[in-house]
């Protein structure tokens, strides 16, 4: 598959593919390594969410819910391969919606690189190709501009506020609501 970003940046190597239960040690490692730099952007966690078996349980739960059609959880993989983060389509409707949600993030010491934007464009790709999806949507706080550039750069539109829309770091916080649509999607496929 090759995608072209909506910046016109291409890539022909996929840098998200879908985890697995052997990652877990892995992102183990790195949500660990990347506890206090996502505690802002993050709800409080558990110890344990820190730790192999914690990362193992939240595998298992994503692929099944993979397994169901309800999502569709990837790994953002580094120059070298290693996992550099995460994203999720999640929350997938079918029906009259055919609509899902997307979260991402990235390791600290990765952060500025690209990676987060090569990987919103090719779960894009694969949310409106092979998932057949009408709209993706992701919000993020209203002071995380570098995420939402991220959006910005793959097509995805500002649509609205959402007032103490999740508890994050411990506090209701608001969101800025951004959304893509299929037909206004400026990225591109070509297999």
């Amino acid at each position: 598959m090759r995608l072209a970003c909506h910046d016109d940046r291409v890539t022909d190597t996929p840098r998200t593919r879908l985890i697995a239960l052997d990652d877990a040690a892995e992102l183990a490692g790195l949500v660990a390594a990347n506890r206090a730099f996502m505690a802002p952007w993050d709800p409080i966690r558990s110890d344990v969410f820190y730790t192999e078996p914690g990362q193992r349980v939240v595998i298992a739960a994503l692929l099944e819910e993979h397994a169901a059609g309800r999502a569709l959880p990837h790994a953002i993989l580094a120059d070298d391969g290693a996992i550099a983060g995460r994203i999720t389509l999640a929350g997938i409707a079918r029906g009259p919606f055919q609509s899902a949600g997307m979260g991402y993030w990235v390791a600290k010491e990765l952060n500025g690189r690209g990676l987060a934007t090569e990987a919103v464009a090719r779960v894009t790709a694969l949310a409106f190709g092979e998932l057949g999806l009408h709209r993706v949507q992701a919000e993020t706080l209203p002071h995380n501009l570098r995420s939402q550039g991220v959006l910005e750069r793959n097509g995805f539109e500002r649509y609205g506020y959402a007032p103490r829309y999740l508890r994050i770091a411990g506090e209701w916080q608001d969101h800025v609501m951004f959304q893509v649509l299929h037909d206004a999607w400026a990225g591109e496929v070509a297999v």
